[in-house]
């Protein structure tokens, strides 16, 4: 059953209640990367088009003393926001309390509120994180409807996602949907070739995604701190290289499920100290010395993964393949943005987290068919888990066509 989505609400003149993810990167409290308040503009400005009353809430890092409350405030965000609108946002600095219930009072249609980081509630006993239900009854009474666009904690259940969809009538808002539908599509409806490329530093994190995605994917590509486990469990010495030593037979059980689908580095970048100064070398897992470690792929390594991504058609990328925010440990990741911007024909998804942040600082950010905006949560989606903040949106309506060849967006 397909979930609702803004477009199935009647939001006009209504106090529409919006889960967005503000969570963004700041130092000194200036926003360094703006992207994901970009991304959520779609959904604010329907609800804007259609006369709604909009009240915006997010989470910004974690709160778990009042000293935090000083540099966690989303008064920056919502002074963004209001630049990217071109449209008045009415900041109020409480989660809850007469302040905010009269500011919300007295909204009126075509207005935006945004109120501040629900993470505050988690002061004093984890009210939000730990989805309290006398908290999400409390916001979901501040509003008429709810639209949960922050597909970056659906992978978590917390008041202001499930706690509010259980009192309210819940749909996706447009990035949530987008989310679902590019992920969800790839994975389960993919276009074949179907090649996963997963990188990052520790197998342990892609357990669940490679044991899932060994069922639907034509191909996977490792690359990444987590390629070391692989190769030691092969025998191979792997020097000073970061290696979870308790996955060494996991590691060979999913080479030998994988019937030839994994495909692992055949050479790499080398240095004696984890720095961007450190000399470095290229070589293959037969010649590193033991006081060396890998922080990137080799060339040959881009030429072998550039072969086996000819003609495919869907792409799902999770984890850099290097320390890529080291310039000298950036020519994997990079040459894999490369790769993926001139595929012909090919939807090409990107999962969150620093692969998104990579493609993104390295000037790819519209050369993808989606970049998700949710770490943790398209990794867990990846894994084919259930996400609370998604199923505790409304389902659709039926549909009441009544034909067999029904093909309706409601069946």
């Amino acid at each position: 059953m397909k979930k609702k989505t803004i477009e199935d609400l009647s939001v006009k003149g209504k106090k529409v209640l919006v889960r967005v993810d503000f969570n963004v990167p700041m130092q000194d409290g200036v926003i360094t990367d703006d992207n994901r308040i970009v991304q959520a503009l779609p959904t604010i400005q329907y609800l804007l088009e259609e006369n709604a009353k909009v009240i915006l809430f997010s989470h910004l890092g974690r709160v778990k003393t009042v000293e935090d409350k000083l540099t966690a405030s989303l008064q920056p965000v919502a002074k963004r926001l209001e630049e990217l609108i071109k449209t008045p946002v009415l900041f109020v600095p409480e989660t809850r309390g007469p302040e905010l219930e009269a500011a919300i009072e007295k909204l009126q249609p075509g207005q935006v509120l945004m109120f501040e980081n629900t993470r505050f509630e988690d002061i004093e006993g984890k009210k939000e994180s730990g989805n309290d239900p006398e908290l999400g009854a409390y916001w979901a009474n501040l509003g008429d409807v709810f639209v949960n666009d922050a597909f970056g904690t659906a992978h978590r259940a917390h008041a202001s996602n499930v706690g509010i969809a259980s009192k309210l009538e819940a749909a996706a808002g447009y990035l949530m949907e987008k989310e679902l539908r590019y992920i969800g599509e790839a994975v389960d409806k993919p276009v074949r070739p179907f090649v996963a490329i997963l990188g990052g530093a520790k197998v342990s994190d892609k357990i669940k995604v490679i044991e899932n995605l060994l069922k639907k994917a034509d191909k996977i590509l490792i690359g990444g701190g987590m390629a070391y486990t692989f190769m030691k469990a092969q025998g191979y010495a792997i020097g000073t290289s970061i290696c979870e030593d308790d996955k060494l037979d996991l590691a060979n059980d999913l080479l030998a499920k994988s019937n030839g689908k994994i495909i692992l580095p055949v050479d790499l970048v080398v240095t004696k100290e984890f720095s961007a100064e450190a000399p470095y070398r290229v070589t293959n897992y037969s010649n590193i010395k033991p006081d060396e470690m890998g922080l990137d792929v080799g060339p040959k390594t881009i030429d072998l993964f550039k072969k086996e991504l000819k003609g495919a058609r869907t792409v799902v990328w999770n984890g850099p393949l290097g320390v890529f925010e080291f310039e000298p440990f950036s020519k994997g990741t990079k040459a894999i943005c490369e790769i993926l911007a001139n595929l012909p024909e090919c939807k090409t998804i990107i999962g969150g987290g620093d692969s998104a942040a990579a493609a993104i600082q390295m000037g790819y950010e519209t050369k993808f068919t989606h970049i998700s905006t949710g770490g943790g949560a398209s990794l867990e989606y990846l894994e084919g888990k259930e996400l609370p903040g998604v199923v505790s949106l409304d389902d659709q309506d039926p549909c009441d066509c009544q034909e067999d060849d029904c093909e309706c967006e409601h069946n």
